[in-house]
């Protein structure tokens, strides 16, 4: 995955638009738009860390057959809508042609007018919420959707694991993890299949109660997504 990631950013990298200008006309500038601390951080600086070795293997590209240098500008968005819009302004100043990123749909959305309103192109790596590029001609995406995920899971549970019964479990507050288990239970119960469903607070690190609930409610088939966590159908005998 990591792989397939790196050389789609590499390929991205090659999207950019040309600056204008004088000297200035050689540098092709690109906008890092992620989270380097909050609660997406890790994530945040996994994709940048992938942007950064796409960037050292492809350095320049070639437009209208002249050379261009590709030169990255990296703003931390803090995993805060509120903050969005700063680091996006910040990433419009400093004359960017497209933007990659975020770690986390909510600040995607957040900014979305920012780069509208300064025709910036945004390229989503796992920004997964439809509304990100839901309406706009501007904010674009080479990850698959929620209800795509949450469609396939269901489908993998029914049909692979036989489930008729699932526990779902999600990060109270978390859109990715709201999300997934939405369009995941949409689908079961389409299905056939039965939910219990119930959303843990932030900082939770003990799960013996929601394990003990899922078991109680005879639930074969267990799932939890989250950030940095198998987003498949977790599942233990009930």
């Amino acid at each position: 995955m990591k792989k397939v990631l790196l050389s789609l950013c590499g390929a991205l990298l090659a999207l950019g638009f040309v600056s204008c200008g004088g000297d200035k006309a050689a540098v092709v500038k690109i906008g890092v738009f992620e989270p380097a601390s909050g609660d997406n951080g890790a994530g945040g600086k996994q994709e940048t860390l992938g942007v950064q070795y796409a960037n050292s293997l492809t350095p320049t590209v070639t437009i209208g057959g002249k050379e261009y240098k590709v030169q990255l500008e990296i703003v931390d968005n803090e995993s805060s809508n509120d903050k969005a819009v700063t680091a996006a302004s910040e990433l419009i100043s400093k004359g960017v042609s497209v933007v990659l990123g975020s770690y986390g749909s909510g600040v995607s959305i957040a900014a979305s007018d920012t780069f509208a309103a300064a025709q910036v192109p945004a390229i989503g790596i796992t920004c997964t919420n439809p509304q990100v590029t839901l309406g706009n001609d501007h904010y674009f995406r080479i990850c698959f959707l929620d209800p795509f995920q949450g469609t396939v899971l269901a489908n993998l549970a029914a049909e692979k694991f036989s489930a008729k019964k699932a526990y779902c479990l999600s990060k109270l507050g978390d859109d990715y993890s709201g999300g997934l288990v939405k369009y995941f239970v949409e689908a079961f119960k389409k299905l056939g299949g039965e939910i219990v469903e119930e959303t843990f607070p932030d900082g939770t690190s003990d799960f013996a109660a929601y394990v003990a609930n899922a078991k109680k409610s005879r639930c074969r088939r267990i799932l939890q997504p989250g950030f940095n966590r198998s987003c498949g159908p977790h599942h233990r005998t009930g």
